[in-house]
């Protein structure tokens, strides 16, 4: 049976479809690719910043010492040298120099602070470049209290083993931190891992003779505290840095580098002991015959050194936020996940209690059995390749329906196909090119039944689908029902991931909204709506390209109670290509947005809408918006985690939520029924799909961003369906 609308003829096969399209211009991925670089940029910045060192010890030479001079082997710890004249200074007897490693700490370097000032001595920092960076106010207050700072590289690597480029840059970054956060530089350097001159051998030396030739001293020590030791004692301390028969000394300390609990206790203790013995306490200023060893930075120096500062303070602080801020949203997405779970395992037993089959059917819990026929509307744009076995499948239907194929103005025969078909209880509706929603409208207005049923014209159903779909409206309170969708085609990746992604969706999610109240969206492949609540809402608009959501959403508010059907099966084909897959996620998630966007007084609404307002609103801007957005940035700092941080640690992080994936999805399969070889593909998916997914939803949010109008995009399709579906079983 054909009708036409408005009267008019059949439209030629040649007609140009009359479709609202707006070309797309390319969306801003340049800012998209600026902000995750910048995002990079940031994170190596920290690395770099809090690379992990080892602690500084003794390392007793092993190597040739012919190339070092005898008055570096047999002078003093201060030595000075431009390469062809050495010169050293020791500590005068009775003389000490208090020298601390690997700082400045905001912990340690303040303790020991407050016992200098309490006995009035002078000390030496050798600071490093990247804790400066991050504490500039320490390296002020140490700077205020006439304390000398000396240089200790930038990231603590050991120098000989650097070339001249990298020892250039790790004593010039330095230099810039300590400018940048106290306005003085130093002539100072003490290398990483150096001892006393007994240690000097060629390799050593020769990265002394560098920084003499660069106008430093270098300042080794006499006698070492060994505070770096996990298991020294304080008396193991104290007598480590007391000189024998009264010679003066360079000691060495630590505050910073690892546990220094130790050091404030011991200096508290070593200091007076010290004094008491007649010894008194200099610098090396003092020793060298300098009058400082902190000259006032250069203009240059002091812009360069703040923006370093800067920088690295900036790189510290964003890095340690969205540390937390991923701890915080994987916490939330483990909760939500757990709750999900539960709710689903809920949604389960619910329809497991009281349960009765009717001649065979699947089994329902909605007190009498829904008998009265219903209304199914094809709405179908050039989908010659599918629409015989979709109006097939619902001719085997085992419950009475009234078939309405609404053809959109197609330019393939779809309409003839369908009406070839020669089934007596099916309608061809045929009207000019309008777009989905008004094809649906048009069926709508054409039902002549309490309940009717949407589907999609690439789509097939089984034939107890549509009596499992009704049930639900025994209860005059269900204005909607949510089929549940499957793909039919699982050959190739792309579409097993999608087989994934359905039935987690389907079988968790929609599960879970059911026993919340807040489902989201009834499928336009497959799902039921009370006539009368349709014409509540005045129908399907066509505000948003995601008119499933924004049906769904407009009955909610109005009152109605939206459930999902496990039992009621729809077949889809899904996209097999990433291009094909690509448009129909970006109109998916371009829809969502806008959908969201129209019905955000929801939020502040009372009753169910502001019920689904505060669930399925809240939650769609979270777990579907939000969070997918961040999943670059975690991706760029998973790198970061293997790259600086323990690389231990951040793989079991990483598997460990994998796991929890793993868990949920073998979980989803379970109660789908669902055969759990496609689960293997899971780890893959993080690698390829995952990260196709949040692309599309950048370009969606970069699209409604920039005002861009997106227009139907119809994908191609491979047709068979029927062939599909015969070699599977419901429970495969």
């Amino acid at each position: 049976m054909s009708v036409y609308t408005s009267g008019k003829a059949r439209p030629p096969k040649d007609s140009p479809p009359i479709l609202r399209r707006i070309r797309v211009p390319e969306p801003r991925w340049v800012v998209f690719a600026v902000l995750l670089t910048l995002f990079a940029s940031i994170l190596l910045v920290n690395g770099l910043v809090e690379g992990e060192f080892t602690q500084d010890g003794a390392i007793e030479s092993t190597a040739e010492t012919d190339q070092v001079p005898a008055e570096a082997l047999n002078g003093g710890p201060i030595i000075q040298t431009d390469g062809s004249t050495t010169t050293t200074v020791d500590a005068g007897t009775k003389q000490i120099v208090l020298t601390f490693d690997d700082g400045p700490d905001p912990e340690y370097t303040p303790e020991i602070l407050d016992v200098l000032a309490k006995y009035d001595v002078p000390a030496t920092f050798f600071m490093i470049g990247s804790e400066i960076s991050k504490h500039p106010s320490l390296v002020r207050q140490v700077v205020d209290a006439g304390h000398e700072i000396g240089i200790h590289t930038f990231t603590h690597p050991e120098m000989s083993g650097k070339n001249d480029w990298r020892r250039s840059v790790e004593m010039q970054e330095t230099q810039y931190a300590l400018a940048g956060a106290a306005g003085v530089t130093s002539v100072i350097f003490r290398p990483p891992y150096s001892s006393t001159v007994a240690a000097l051998d060629n390799t050593n030396w020769a990265v002394i003779q560098e920084m003499g030739q660069s106008g430093y001293l270098t300042v080794v020590n006499d006698l070492d505290s060994r505070d770096w030791e996990a298991d020294v004692t304080m008396d193991d301390i104290v007598e480590a840095v007391t000189p024998d028969d009264g010679a003066g000394a360079v000691l060495l300390f630590h505050d910073g580098g690892g546990d220094r609990s130790d050091t404030a206790e011991a200096l508290a203790t070593v200091i007076p002991a010290l004094q008491a013995q007649g010894y008194t306490f200099t610098t090396v200023a003092a020793l060298s015959g300098m009058a400082t060893v902190n000259p006032k930075a250069t203009a240059q120096e002091l812009v360069v050194g703040t923006g370093l500062v800067g920088a690295v303070q900036i790189a510290r602080n964003t890095t340690i936020w969205f540390s937390w801020l991923l701890l915080a949203f994987g916490v939330l997405t483990v909760a939500r996940l757990a709750l999900m779970l539960a709710l689903g395992r809920r949604h389960a037993n619910r329809h497991k209690q009281g349960r009765r089959r009717v001649k065979g059917v699947a089994p329902h819990t909605w007190g009498r059995p829904y008998t009265d026929p219903v209304t199914v509307i094809v709405p179908a744009y050039n989908e010659k390749e599918c629409i015989a076995d979709t109006v097939r499948s619902l001719a085997a239907s085992t419950h009475p329906i009234r078939i309405i194929v609404v053809d959109d103005g197609s330019t393939d025969g779809t309409a003839e196909i369908a009406e070839g078909l020669g089934y007596p209880n099916v309608t061809v509706i045929w009207q000019p090119n309008s777009g989905k929603p008004a094809a649906l409208n048009t069926g709508i207005a054409a039902a002549d039944t309490e309940v009717v049923v949407m589907m999609d014209g690439d789509t097939v159903f089984e034939p107890d689908t549509v009596r499992n779909l009704v049930q639900a409206f025994s209860d005059p309170e269900i204005g909607a029902v949510a089929g549940n969708a499957k793909v039919a085609n699982r050959k190739g990746l792309i579409a097993l991931w999608q087989h994934i992604e359905y039935v987690v969706g389907f079988s968790i999610d929609r599960r879970a909204y059911d026993v919340m109240r807040c489902m989201a969206t009834v499928p336009g492949a497959i799902g039921a709506f009370r006539l009368s609540a349709l014409r509540q809402v005045n129908g399907l608009s066509d505000d948003t390209l995601a008119e499933d959501t924004d049906l769904t959403i407009a009955m909610i508010r109005a009152g109605w109670r939206v459930v999902y059907e496990e039992h009621a099966r729809a077949w889809t084909e899904a996209p097999t290509t990433i291009s094909q897959l690509w448009r129909q996620r970006y109109r998916w998630s371009y829809g969502t947005m806008q959908a969201m966007w129209k019905h955000r007084r929801a939020l502040v609404e009372k009753g169910a809408g502001g019920k689904f307002g505060r669930r399925g609103l809240l939650n769609l801007l979270m777990f579907q918006t939000l969070m997918p957005l961040l999943s670059p940035l975690i991706d760029v700092f998973l790198i970061y985690g293997f790259l600086f941080l323990d690389p231990l640690q951040t793989a079991i992080a990483w598997l460990t939520m994998l796991a929890i994936q793993m868990i949920s999805t073998v979980y989803a399969f379970r109660l789908d029924g669902e055969k759990l070889k496609p689960v293997l593909m899971v780890p893959l998916q993080q690698f390829v799909y995952r990260q196709l997914m949040y692309l599309v939803l950048i370009q969606s949010v970069l699209a409604a961003v920039g005002g861009i109008r997106l227009g139907w995009q119809k994908l191609h399709r491979a047709g068979g369906l029927s062939a599909l579906l015969g070699a599977r079983t419901p429970a495969n």
